[in-house]
């Protein structure tokens, strides 16, 4: 295949939702409605069964909660789908941010009972400041759920996106009966009791006598009567709008029963866009960098440490973004770092495989002792930068103390080595020899404890820092960048790249600070610089 028939071929998509609505579950049975597991794990399952292949961090099978963002690639169908699996919990906002970069499109889960909850508000402006087009996928709807119109109305007045259904559910709950496709006008058929089978639904012609022996009267009723206000008062899927982040098709389903899943692979199929187009810089030049372009490039979206616990690996997750990527290959960084990629990775969650080629939109890992982090471009001419990840400044500090005094630098490795993943963030003060770790959320700390733990063998406690905000500064003179950092040596210190930060009180020490020293930049955001 020709450079731009493999990049036509791949899909690059996130999913994004409000936590318990039913993502990693949707993930699942994605997972298995394209064949890449046997078996789908179950998130409200017990023992045994609870193993999802996407959780696979053991907090995360402990508490049945997504705390990692994780790479699944499958193949279906001709096509190949990357899956970025995000965190659903807000603590973990930064770390959905980034994998959001590297995806081409989203889809969105919505609780048929709840609708748009704020998580998703939050995820839906992240997809709209990067012009990701998203499809929805309304969930639960073997549950009682709100009315159809009500769900689509929301979604319009709240996201104001226009909604084209490409498919009609015919009630909820204990009367869901399964869906009507808009299009061909055939009635998928919910599989009702028993254990759900994975794989396509029955379908019956609208119209036909078996209609009745899946639903009953009013039922048919209600349907045929949704159907067609649907028809008369929503617009017509438009794939162009939808590709330009204008319109979102919806789909109805069940994850759980695995209804919905081929349909919603399939309009992934026909709809998502392959790689976007990449703004970026060669040598200092802006360009944009097409799939199909000749030269291997990609960035750096993530790090994840100890994936594999027995071997204290470090993998950089580089997005693909234009060539053919070979095993073996020289890449550098526009640091002027030279990698020599023998091992590169694709992945199904923490289960990997070496790969002899890759292309635009694939995720491959690189093995890495420290060389790469997150925001590094790397190109075969070393000329290509693509733009920084920015880091958001912490919204709870606290202060990092070992249990046994004598493991103090195991303690900063593992700090260190953590923070780089950039889920959380460390600062040295000036004064001192204390680690700060900063966190959007507690459930980050709670979860640094426990990797720790596990994964260094070490007891970590997490005290009240005397800070509680922290900016970045900047200044365009040194010398008086300088001045004011020999000045307050007792309130600055620097990130894990060595950047000056303001640690304060609170926000009015910031404000004040910054009336006093007009000259000094205090900043809420960090791009990192390379």
């Amino acid at each position: 295949m020709s450079l731009t028939e493999e990049a036509h071929r791949r899909r690059t998509f996130a999913i994004i939702s409000h936590p318990d609505a039913g993502k990693t579950t949707l993930t699942e049975a994605l997972l298995l409605a394209g064949g890449a597991i046997r078996l789908a794990g179950q998130v409200a399952a017990r023992g045994e069964r609870r193993r999802t292949q996407s959780d696979w961090m053991k907090i995360e099978r402990d508490r049945g909660i997504s705390v990692a963002s994780s790479v699944m690639t499958f193949e279906h169908d001709g096509l190949v789908f990357n899956l970025l699996d995000t965190p659903g919990h807000e603590d973990f906002s930064e770390d959905t941010y980034r994998t959001l970069t590297a995806a081409d499109s989203a889809i969105m889960v919505l609780d048929a009972a709840k609708g748009i909850e704020p998580q998703t508000l939050k995820l839906f402006e992240v997809c709209r400041m990067r012009d990701i087009p998203i499809i929805t996928f309304i969930n639960k709807m073997d549950r009682e759920a709100q009315d159809p119109f009500a769900l689509l109305d929301e979604i319009a007045d709240k996201l104001q996106l226009d909604t084209a259904p490409l498919y009609w559910p015919a009630a909820s709950g204990q009367r869901f009966s399964g869906m009507m496709d808009l299009r061909s006008e055939d009635f998928l058929v919910f599989q009702k009791g028993g254990e759900a089978e994975p794989g396509p639904a029955k379908r019956i012609k609208w119209g036909a006598n078996s209609i009745a022996e899946v639903m009953d009267e009013m039922v048919q009723e209600e349907l045929a009567e949704g159907m067609e206000l649907a028809r008369e008062a929503l617009p017509e899927f438009d794939a162009e709008a939808y590709r330009e982040g204008h319109m979102t098709p919806i789909i109805f389903g069940s994850a759980l029963r695995h209804f919905g899943m081929p349909e919603l692979l399939s309009a992934l199929a026909e709809f998502a866009p392959s790689p976007r187009p990449q703004k970026a810089e060669v040598s200092g030049d802006p360009k944009v960098i097409e799939g199909d372009d000749k030269e291997v490039s990609g960035f750096v979206f993530k790090i994840q440490a100890n994936m594999d616990p027995n071997h204290r690996d470090r993998i950089a997750f580089l997005r693909l973004s234009s060539g053919e990527f070979k095993r073996g290959m020289k890449l550098k960084t526009t640091g002027g770092k030279l990698l020599n990629v023998h091992n590169p990775l694709m992945f199904l969650a923490q289960d990997r495989e070496i790969t002899e080629t890759a292309y635009a939109g694939d995720v491959i890992g690189v093995p890495n002792h420290g060389a790469l982090r997150v925001g590094d471009s790397l190109s075969a001419s070393g000329k290509v930068q693509f733009a920084g990840i920015p880091n958001f400044a912490p919204e709870i500090l606290r202060r990092a103390r070992i249990k046994d005094p004598m493991k103090q630098k195991h303690l900063r490795k593992a700090l260190e080595s953590l923070a780089e993943e950039g889920v959380t963030q460390l600062f040295r003060p000036a004064i001192g020899s204390d680690m700060i770790v900063g966190a959007v959320g507690q459930l980050q700390i709670e979860v640094m404890i426990e990797r720790v733990a596990a994964e260094y063998n070490l007891e970590v406690e997490f005290e009240t820092a005397p800070y509680n905000v922290a900016r970045w500064i900047g200044c365009d003179d040194p010398k008086v960048l300088e001045a004011f950092l020999d000045k307050n040596k007792s309130a600055t210190g620097t990130d894990l790249d060595g950047a000056p930060v303001y640690l304060a009180k609170n926000a009015w020490d910031v404000g004040y600070a910054q009336e006093k020293n007009p000259d000094i930049r205090f900043s809420a955001t960090k791009e990192r610089v390379v």
